[in-house]
């Protein structure tokens, strides 16, 4: 897709880019010319008279339409006039163009619920709050509600915790096998799973590290989140290994919550239950993504929704105090119908987490190379899927406490976990809202440093560990560990 910007004023090339894959998910954008009848945005953004005019010409490659944004910006300022014009502008053609009404509005960011967070934080009431996302942003009414409950209950779990505290991340790249529409950093073939028991022990030896670290700074660990790819591939032995680490290393019995992901249940059994039980894990999450056997077996899944309760009852059996399940709305070949069922099967279980994802197209899955057209499938059955989980989860007496959104979701859709009163998974709050320290080991692990200076300004700093098995296991772990040391001291100052 071309985007061309006419005028001398700041303008956000990326907020543009993210307004115009509302309209055209999966579109790339590069400024080299094109023989092929490709999307395109006009912008053109003047100011005058104390106003910022925006006109945006939106065409998708046979025909085009037109947005115009008008304010003043002595209230706002002009950066933010430029972007709310920009962003009317741009939804107007849009929906002209395409018929689409983004439920979100202007907002595209990750974290939706942040800047209702912010706006309560200011003194402003829930009332207040819903009107501005409304009429300033253009959100409908049910996700501007959705985004104060979700906001209301992350502030309840983040004010509990201050700068004084942090997470430990540790990363399982591995699974049985990879999902057709994963992106993430995991790997499946037997050659990478033989790499187990050397990652295994590098791992142990950074958590080691890492714990001396954390007591070196004087933080205070407040949960754990063990996480992949899937954990639970490791075997009854591996398993011991890593969690008598760990144990070696804190007092678990202290943390507010320590998390096991058990994400894939042909991967869970009663015997590795009862070790996480007795190691001290206090919340597990068990993932069937959908109860529709030929939906799991075309995204290669490889289990069934038996072998789902299966795991689930084996959680149950050790006595996890908290069980989460993953469900994934808008899958290729899911039904309204269907899904309605998964959710009502999952509900029947009584866990008390349920986490409810809309199905992304992932640059490096597989179902962007295998299914033609999957950015232009119709998303009504999935807003319908969405909406009658939401429904459901709130009869259910379930509280939606975190919620984050991605590109190229199906409808512009959510991500929301939910969770029955008392058992809020307090590291998916932790981390989607940036206010807490969380050190990470293992491939693809990012530490995570948060602190306010002097003038009560947020400052974040990331540390990268490689992102494969093979180069993490190929790196000096003495140099590695030495990078961290310094990075956390230069952001702390030496402890």
């Amino acid at each position: 897709m071309k985007i061309r910007i006419n005028g001398d004023l700041p303008v956000n090339r990326y907020y543009i880019q993210s307004l115009c894959m509302l309209f055209f998910p999966g579109e790339k954008f590069s400024d080299k010319e094109s023989e092929t009848n490709e999307p395109r945005l006009e912008l053109n953004v003047a100011k005058s008279d104390g106003r910022i005019r925006v006109d945006a010409v939106l065409n998708d490659g046979i025909s085009s339409e037109t947005g115009i944004s008008e304010l003043e910006f002595a209230a706002n300022g002009l950066e933010r006039t430029v972007k709310l014009a920009c962003g009317y502008a741009i939804c107007e053609a849009g929906k002209k163009l395409t018929g689409v009404t983004p439920s979100f509005g202007m907002l595209v960011g990750i974290r939706p619920a942040k800047l209702v967070r912010e706006l309560l934080m200011t003194g402003k009431t829930p009332f207040a709050v819903r009107k501005i996302l409304r009429k300033e942003y253009l959100v409908n009414p049910k996700k501007a509600t959705l985004c104060i409950d979700v906001a209301q209950n992350e502030q309840a779990v983040l004010e509990r915790y201050g700068m004084d505290t942090c997470s430990l991340y540790i990363s399982i790249p591995f699974c049985p096998t990879r999902c057709a529409y994963c992106s993430f950093v995991s790997y499946s073939t037997e050659r990478l799973k033989s790499l187990i028991p050397e990652y295994l022990g590098r791992l142990c030896r950074d958590i080691e590290r890492t714990a001396q670290r954390i007591k070196r700074l004087g933080m205070r660990l407040v949960t754990i989140y063990i996480g992949g790819g899937t954990p639970t591939i490791l075997d009854d032995d591996q398993l011991k290994l890593l969690l008598s680490t760990v144990n070696a290393c804190f007092d678990v019995s202290k943390l507010d919550e320590f998390t096991l992901e058990s994400g894939r249940p042909d991967t869970v059994t009663d015997e590795k239950m009862m070790i996480a039980k007795a190691f001290g894990v206090t919340r597990v999450s068990v993932n069937p993504q959908t109860l529709n056997d030929n939906i799991l077996d075309n995204i290669g899944r490889r289990h069934t929704s038996a072998d789902f309760f299966a795991a689930f009852e084996s959680a149950r059996r050790a006595g996890i105090g908290t069980i989460n399940c993953d469900l994934i709305a808008g899958l290729p070949g899911e039904s309204y119908p269907s899904f309605s069922k998964s959710i009502d099967g999952v509900l029947a279980l009584e866990p008390e987490n349920v986490t409810v994802h809309t199905f992304c197209v992932k640059k490096s899955a597989e179902f962007r190379q295998t299914e033609p057209g999957i950015y232009r499938r119709k998303s009504r059955e999935t807003e319908k899927s969405v909406d009658y989980s939401q429904l459901r989860m709130k009869i259910s007496g379930y509280l939606p406490y975190y919620m984050y959104r991605q590109k190229n979701t199906v409808g512009n859709l959510e991500n929301v976990g939910f969770t029955l009163e008392g058992h809020a998974g307090i590291y998916n709050v932790l981390i989607m809202e940036e206010n807490h320290t969380i050190f990470a080991v293992g491939a693809g692990a990012v530490t995570k440093f948060v602190k306010y200076n002097d003038a009560g300004i947020k400052q974040i700093e990331r540390v990268f560990e490689p992102k494969y098995p093979f180069e993490y296991l190929r790196q000096n772990e003495f140099d590695d560990d030495l990078r961290l040391e310094q990075a956390a001291g230069r952001f702390f100052g030496e402890k």
